[in-house]
């Protein structure tokens, strides 16, 4: 990879004009994933943009202000969060999250303790990219469903309005993809969506009643006080022991749910540091280390779930503002997370994001659904997976028939394994008892340490 001096290196402060457009740009990265997954589980867009906002900070705290991430909302936590809320509703997809958070801890310790080869035996690419190829193929269903139908009804009701706005969403997003250059090549996900509500607004089918509601609100303000009042609105936080008690809602039914989609997230977590100290030209699972950044993933979930908001990872999206802008200042990236969280309380933003259709958001979800499952299969190229081994063949086919088919276990009445943590948990289990473990490995580069030309520490005021 070709080297490039920093315009802006991790420790230096730019000047403030610059730093608030510099913020706005790692913003404006993340927003549409980050507003997507709340949508697609029925909670709080506000809430997620809050706790992204001090996720991230908590994370810049973790890893001594060595690593320039930001952390948003995970995609591979929507089908179980959409599961336990059937049953828990959303403070049990709280309690989820949190235990989630509390395995990333423990992951963490126990790196700090042994080092990473346990971590790579327990999760090969053999059994982490099929369960990646199932956590996007199990919730194509979705993105369809909201594609195609009316929402709000108790049967499925055909629209062609609906349809045709999904697919202009969906062409906008991959026209921005493919076209798009620069900075903007990264805002695919907000351009369609953009694009896909103002189609939207033409067809007629966006609900404008709580914009309308927010304006006239502001617009009849009689005082500065009251316009501010008007203006800052406190999202709709669910908060544990204030909101619900978490011990009369935990149970090992929502842990087997949601426990198990640690694993792969974890996975992505290390591939994503790899690909940021190539970019920034440091080694960041050596300093601060794997064990912090893991420890300040599970530190913003934790967080995240004590507000109500979807679990936190580390987005792909910033990493490639960082890659573009060489802008590494972890200054910028806690600017954007003071934004977030500033966004999350303004009552306008709020009554704009959830307003647009769902028929816009299918149409970004068939896209980005498609895209987690690809990169499973990406997963198994970049390893060379050998197919034509019968150990790979069988573990992977079993994970995705068990995965995609929605198989479960039912342990007791109340408790059952289902679809994709059964996947996994089997998938781990095959790995470990057949014979010939090194040829799930591949050429063994995933957990490879990357190697990188390590940069002088600068401290200088842009």
């Amino acid at each position: 990879m070709e080297k490039h001096q920093p315009a802006l290196d991790i420790h230096e402060v730019p000047a403030a004009g610059k730093w608030l457009t510099l913020s706005l740009q790692h913003l404006f990265a993340m927003f549409g994933a980050t507003i997507l997954v709340p949508f697609l589980t029925g909670l709080s867009p506000a809430v997620a943009l809050v706790s992204s906002g001090f996720g991230t900070l908590a994370y810049l705290l973790i890893t001594r202000g060595k690593v320039p991430a930001y952390l948003g909302s995970s995609f591979a936590f929507i089908y179980p969060i959409i599961e336990v809320s059937k049953t828990s509703g959303a403070a049990g997809a709280m309690v989820g999250s949190f235990l989630t958070g509390l395995v990333y801890g423990a992951v963490a310790l126990l790196i700090t303790v042994f080092g990473t080869k346990w971590l790579m035996n327990l999760l090969p690419p053999i059994v982490v990219g099929p369960v990646i190829i199932v956590i996007g193929l199990g919730l194509a269903s979705t993105a369809v469903d909201m594609a195609m139908y009316l929402p709000g009804q108790e049967e499925n009701v055909y629209s062609s309005v609906h349809l045709t706005t999904a697919l202009v969403t969906l062409g906008l997003t991959v026209i921005a993809s493919i076209f798009f250059k620069g900075f903007f090549s990264l805002l695919p996900i907000l351009f369609g969506i953009v694009g896909g509500y103002i189609f939207a607004l033409f067809q007629g089918i966006v609900d404008t009643t709580a914009i309308q509601a927010e304006w006239q609100a502001l617009t009849s303000a009689d005082s500065v006080t009251g316009f501010l009042g008007a203006f800052f609105q406190v999202p709709d936080f669910i908060v544990p022991f204030v909101d619900f008690s978490p011990w009369e809602v935990i149970s090992w039914e929502i842990a087997l749910l949601m426990v198990p989609f640690a694993l792969v997230t974890i996975t992505e977590h290390t591939g994503d540091q790899m690909v940021l100290s190539k970019v920034v030209g440091r080694n960041f699972l050596k300093n601060p280390g794997l064990d912090k950044s893991i420890l300040g993933d599970g530190a913003a979930t934790m967080i995240a779930s004590c507000l109500g908001g979807p679990p936190n990872t580390t987005y792909g999206e910033n990493i490639g503002v960082l890659a573009i802008t060489r802008v590494y200042s972890v200054f910028v990236i806690g600017g954007a997370a003071v934004i977030a969280v500033i966004f999350g309380f303004i009552g306008m933003v709020t009554a704009v994001i959830g307003s647009v259709p769902s028929a816009v958001m299918g149409g970004v979800s068939i896209l980005l659904f498609g895209i987690i499952a690809s990169s499973g299969l990406r997963m198994l190229i970049d390893n060379q997976i050998d197919f034509g081994e019968k150990r790979n063949l069988i573990i992977a086919s079993i994970i995705l028939v068990l995965g995609v088919g929605g198989a479960f276990v039912q342990v007791t009445e109340e408790v059952q394994i289902a679809g994709m943590a059964l996947s996994a948990v089997i998938g781990v289990f095959l790995h470990q008892v057949l014979p010939g473990k090194e040829k799930g490995y591949g050429n063994g580069k995933m957990f490879e340490e990357p190697e990188v030309e390590e940069k002088k520490e600068q401290h200088e005021v842009a």
